[in-house]
């Protein structure tokens, strides 16, 4: 187990007046040692606190006297202070068997921990889930949390995991929903895996099993370039029409039994079958959105002044890797001040950077502003190719050899969703780019703004 190590520490804060600083590891809070920053944060909260520290190989104890609740004022490096409970599925379709080799160590690592499913949204199996991880979850009220369901059919759930335990382990789905816990759940479709019939049988699994669950998104999967599946195909067309007129068919349903919709498809499935998105009410409330349900629309309303950033800052797929925030991803990320390098005059024609979902979305909002010093800049995603096409996925290689083949002197606007810590997933930073970027918090009011200068 490592001490959680102090990063910074807020101006005027109680951390601050004790003497806290930056570099100082917390070795114990009232001599409990936090696993996490969960129980860092309950620990800390105290009103009379009794830190031990170590600062340059010297043990040190500070006592702190504040209000109960009051914040200590000092940030920590991680979420985790023991070891990531990992994953022991080995799905054919999990992302992190198709990233390319050498790339950071951290974006290898497949976890399976509740605690960064309740932190940044990951999804989790329940494979590795135990009685101490529900009695933990229920006594702490550690919600909302994110199960990845993909079938409720117990041999087709552990075919698709390949792992036996698949096939029991949402027994802790109906455990956790009976305590109270808030739930989101996840079905990514394979062809000719878990389509068809299968997803039928999985979204009535789901209104007769575990109908509290607060929403279900329906995901395709991902393939990029370097995976070694054979079986692991994009979706055809077809395929992807037929996928949403399940989750229509079943949200039909679902509202005469539930009196909810319940079940989501993700914005990737009407962009590959060519169907318009759905009206903004009937996303109710966007509580997926992290998962890439509903963002075209809120985006849209964002953009277009219909509605103010309800959504919070996005997660992502290596959300929690460094540079996010030990808080989680409901802690800010950008506040929009992103340095610029050397900052074309603010009436230079404008390139939005973003994948090709992203500017599929994009370019009739551009349109609609009838300017003509506004243009989508859509970037091929080589670097893992297959099907990735969103922004969140976009690397400074790819970036940089699209920029390349832009006019000098325009602004460039690069949204922040591709970026952690300042460093884009290939390790390259915006600085490396041919051409100067102005960073945009990734929300269609910051987007306008930008655009507006």
């Amino acid at each position: 187990m490592s001490a959680p190590r102090v990063t910074a520490v807020a101006e005027g804060s109680v951390a601050q007046y004790v003497g806290l600083k930056a570099g100082d590891e917390i070795l114990s809070v009232n001599g409990s040692i936090p696993k996490d920053v969960i129980e860092y944060q309950q620990l800390v909260d105290e009103p009379e606190l009794s830190l031990d520290i170590r600062r340059d190989g010297v043990v040190l104890e500070l006592d702190v006297l504040k209000r109960a609740g009051e914040p200590l004022g000092a940030q920590v490096d991680s979420a985790l202070f023991d070891r990531v409970r990992t994953c022991d599925n080995h799905c054919e379709f999990c992302f992190i068997y198709q990233l390319p080799p050498g790339m950071r160590p951290s974006l290898y690592l497949k976890d399976d921990d509740y605690r960064l499913s309740f932190l940044y949204g990951n999804f989790t199996t329940l494979t590795r889930f135990t009685e101490a991880d529900l009695e933990r979850v229920v006594t702490e009220r550690l919600s909302p949390l994110n199960v990845s369901i993909h079938a409720t059919d117990p041999d087709v759930r552990a075919a698709m995991l390949r792992n036996r335990r698949g096939a029991t382990s949402l027994r802790w789905l109906r455990a956790l929903l009976d305590h109270g816990i808030e739930v989101h759940g996840q079905v990514v479709v394979c062809p000719e895996v878990n389509d068809g019939h299968v997803l039928e049988d999985t979204l009535a699994g789901v209104v007769d099993e575990y109908p509290e669950l607060a929403s279900v998104c329906v995901v395709p999967l991902g393939v990029s370039r370097h995976t070694s599946e054979t079986r692991l195909r994009p979706h055809t067309e077809a395929e992807a029409v037929a996928v949403v007129e399940t989750v229509h068919q079943w949200q039909e349903i679902n509202q005469q039994i539930l009196g909810r919709r319940l079940v989501f498809a993700a914005d990737e499935y009407y962009l590959l079958a060519g169907i318009d998105f759905p009206a903004p009410e009937a996303y109710e409330g966007f509580a997926m959105h992290e998962d890439g349900v509903g963002m075209a629309a809120t985006l849209q309303m964002e953009f277009l002044g219909q509605s103010e950033d309800t959504t919070g800052t996005r997660a992502g797929f290596f959300a929690w890797v460094e540079g996010a925030p030990a808080a989680g991803y409901r802690a800010p990320r950008s506040d929009g001040s992103a340095p610029i390098v050397l900052r074309p005059r603010r009436s230079a024609p404008v390139g939005v950077v973003t994948g090709a979902y992203g500017a599929a979305v994009l370019a009739p909002l551009l349109d609609s502003l009838g300017r003509d010093d506004v243009r989508v800049v859509p970037v091929e995603n080589r670097f893992f190719g297959g099907t990735t096409a969103v922004a969140g996925l976009l690397v400074g290689e790819d970036i940089a050899r699209t920029l390349a083949d832009q006019p000098e002197g325009h602004r460039y606007l690069l949204p922040d969703v591709c970026l952690s810590q300042g460093m884009f997933l290939d390790g390259t930073r915006p600085d490396d780019l041919p051409r100067p970027v102005e960073v945009v918090p990734t929300e269609g009011a910051a987007l306008r703004k930008a655009l507006d200068g």
